[in-house]
Protein backbone atom coordinates (compact mmCIF):
# COMPACT_ATOMS: atom_id res chain seq x y z
CA UNK A 1 0.00 0.00 0.00
CA UNK A 2 1.29 3.41 -0.79
CA UNK A 3 0.78 4.85 2.44
CA UNK A 4 2.28 2.76 4.13
CA UNK A 5 5.58 2.96 1.85
CA UNK A 6 5.56 7.06 2.46
CA UNK A 7 4.81 6.46 6.42
CA UNK A 8 7.71 4.02 6.84
CA UNK A 9 9.76 6.82 4.62
CA UNK A 10 9.06 9.76 6.58
CA UNK A 11 9.95 7.17 9.79
CA UNK A 12 13.43 6.79 8.51
CA UNK A 13 13.85 10.20 7.88
CA UNK A 14 12.83 11.27 11.12
CA UNK A 15 14.80 8.79 12.64
CA UNK A 16 18.12 9.05 10.50
CA UNK A 17 20.95 10.58 12.51
CA UNK A 18 22.64 13.14 11.81
CA UNK A 19 19.32 14.33 11.48
CA UNK A 20 18.84 15.73 7.80
CA UNK A 21 15.73 18.42 6.94
CA UNK A 22 13.76 16.55 4.34
CA UNK A 23 10.29 17.32 2.56
CA UNK A 24 6.85 16.42 1.92
CA UNK A 25 5.45 17.50 -1.43
CA UNK A 26 1.61 17.16 -1.25
CA UNK A 27 -0.53 16.39 -4.56
CA UNK A 28 -1.99 20.09 -4.37
CA UNK A 29 1.59 21.41 -5.15
CA UNK A 30 2.19 22.60 -1.56
CA UNK A 31 5.30 21.89 -0.50
CA UNK A 32 6.76 21.78 3.41
CA UNK A 33 10.16 21.36 4.68
CA UNK A 34 10.57 19.60 7.81
CA UNK A 35 13.33 20.99 9.45
CA UNK A 36 13.39 19.21 12.67
CA UNK A 37 11.76 15.88 13.91
CA UNK A 38 10.01 17.34 16.36
CA UNK A 39 7.89 19.37 13.45
CA UNK A 40 6.46 16.11 12.43
CA UNK A 41 3.27 14.08 14.03
CA UNK A 42 1.61 10.90 12.11
CA UNK A 43 -1.45 9.26 13.69
CA UNK A 44 -0.75 5.71 15.22
CA UNK A 45 0.52 2.63 12.57
CA UNK A 46 -2.69 1.09 13.91
CA UNK A 47 -4.69 1.34 10.87
CA UNK A 48 -8.46 1.11 12.81
CA UNK A 49 -7.61 4.05 14.59
CA UNK A 50 -9.47 6.96 13.10
CA UNK A 51 -6.30 9.25 12.90
CA UNK A 52 -4.01 6.84 11.69
CA UNK A 53 -3.78 8.61 8.11
CA UNK A 54 -3.17 12.17 9.59
CA UNK A 55 0.25 13.76 9.62
CA UNK A 56 0.61 17.22 10.91
CA UNK A 57 3.78 19.42 9.84
CA UNK A 58 5.01 22.73 11.23
CA UNK A 59 7.11 24.92 8.72
CA UNK A 60 8.48 27.91 8.25
CA UNK A 61 5.40 30.19 9.28
CA UNK A 62 3.25 27.18 8.11
CA UNK A 63 1.50 24.94 9.90
CA UNK A 64 -0.21 22.03 7.61
CA UNK A 65 -2.47 19.49 8.56
CA UNK A 66 -3.03 16.74 5.59
CA UNK A 67 -3.19 12.88 5.10
CA UNK A 68 -0.53 10.08 3.95
CA UNK A 69 -2.93 10.10 0.62
CA UNK A 70 -2.52 13.17 -0.15
CA UNK A 71 1.73 13.18 0.12
CA UNK A 72 2.82 12.57 -3.04
CA UNK A 73 6.73 12.34 -2.65
CA UNK A 74 8.60 12.55 0.37
CA UNK A 75 12.33 13.20 -0.21
CA UNK A 76 16.11 14.24 1.36
CA UNK A 77 17.05 17.91 0.96
CA UNK A 78 20.30 18.23 -0.58
CA UNK A 79 22.50 20.71 1.57
CA UNK A 80 25.34 21.01 -0.56
CA UNK A 81 27.22 18.54 0.97
CA UNK A 82 27.51 14.56 -0.35
CA UNK A 83 24.43 12.51 1.88
CA UNK A 84 25.41 9.66 3.25
CA UNK A 85 28.00 11.03 6.11
CA UNK A 86 30.75 11.29 3.68
CA UNK A 87 32.36 14.67 4.50
CA UNK A 88 35.03 16.21 1.42
CA UNK A 89 38.70 15.91 2.02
Amino acid sequence: MRTDVIRSEILRLIESRPYQPFEINIENGDRIVVEHPENIAMGPEDATDRFANRVHVIGHQVMICTTLDAISTVAEIDQGHPMGGDSPK
